[in-house]
């Protein structure tokens, strides 16, 4: 896929010069106090995820992708769908919808909007049937996100780690009933 834009927000594969980026992201608590995993200690970090993100572009897997402002280029976060093995409330090979904003830029409508062009390019340009997404329970601004931009609430789960979740998916329009 070519990198695309959507309103405001332009759509990047993501490389090496976003270490920076995602360290100040993916280092901040406040980002991750819905995510159950520890704050990044170092840059090495994400350069290492840079490169499982990378690897999975070369394999044609779908991954995230860097979230830019138009106007500026400033990177703000990612965004994307992926595809995901890991079992997730009793499911595996799901295609999931996520995003990951830099905290300054929390309630301008970034994360609603690019939901919204990955929604749209998941049902459009690769035709899937079916996108998911979760959250944690209590982590209302992102279950607000995902139901803003037409994933409906399916079910209540618990996580691996005992954390009450909250189950969404939206059916591909152009693919007919289930």
């Amino acid at each position: 896929m070519q990198p695309f834009k959507f309103a405001r927000l332009r759509y990047r594969p993501l490389g090496p010069a976003d270490a920076a980026g995602l360290f100040a992201l993916d280092s901040n608590p406040n980002v991750l106090r819905y995510l159950g995993t520890p704050p990044l200690t170092g840059i090495a970090q994400s350069r290492a995820a840079l490169v499982r993100i990378q690897a999975d572009y070369r394999a044609g897997t779908l991954a995230r992708w860097a979230v830019e402002r138009r106007d500026t280029g400033e990177f703000l976060g990612w965004a994307g769908l992926k595809l995901n093995h890991d079992p997730v409330n009793g499911r595996s090979g799901f295609i999931d919808l996520g995003y990951r904003l830099l905290e300054p830029h929390w309630g301008q409508g970034y994360g609603t909007e690019a939901g919204r062009a990955w929604l749209a390019r998941g049902f459009g340009a690769l035709r899937l049937p079916l996108i998911t997404g979760y959250a944690e329970a209590a982590h209302g601004a992102s279950r607000r996100i995902l139901e803003k931009v037409g994933l409906a609430l399916v079910n209540l789960f618990d996580d691996a780690s005992g954390t009450p979740c909250a189950w969404y998916e939206a059916r591909n329009p152009a693919a007919g009933p289930a």
